[in-house]
């Protein structure tokens, strides 16, 4: 049995080191790495489940991986908006995740913070932070841009 898991783990770790390569490769890795918060295995997961996917709007990529709100109707009747508990679980989980290792950026950790001054569980600040991200993350896939620090633009010096 210890033989048989040193031997899955080896195997893993081959497939960590192919999966890190493949990534590396892509002319979108370093666009996407540029990101606080997104590593090698994040970046993977958006390379494999959002890039190549025509969306004409950010919004329609926050659908899609299941951030945006969904409104609750019935007829004529709008009854408000709540979670939307379906979209891509990989690309939302990643989202999340993403949004979380990035609250230790200064900027990512003010804008949570003013989320919840405004009454937000912690939850739902940090889904409105990978919403947030994910805007910008959209603007630099579909422009091939790095991540800029906005202090650093607003200040002029990047």
């Amino acid at each position: 049995l210890a033989g048989q898991l040193k031997d899955l783990y080896s195997q893993r770790q081959q497939v960590l080191a192919q999966v890190d390569a493949l990534v590396e490769a892509h002319p979108l890795h370093l666009v996407l790495t540029s990101m606080p918060g997104i590593g090698v295995r994040t970046a993977a997961r958006i390379l494999t489940e959002v890039v190549g996917k025509d969306f004409k709007t950010a919004g329609h990529l926050a659908s899609y991986a299941g951030i945006a709100p969904t409104t609750r109707r019935s007829g004529t009747s709008i009854r408000g908006e709540y979670a939307n508990r379906g979209g891509n679980k990989r690309v939302k989980s990643s989202l999340f995740n993403s949004a979380f290792a990035a609250l230790h950026h200064h900027p990512s950790r003010a804008y949570y913070e003013k989320k919840r001054g405004e009454g937000k569980t912690h939850k739902q600040a940090v889904i409105a932070l990978a919403r947030r991200r994910l805007d910008t993350l959209y603007a630099m896939l579909r422009d091939g841009t790095y991540y800029q620090d906005p202090e650093t633009i607003r200040s002029g010096t990047g």
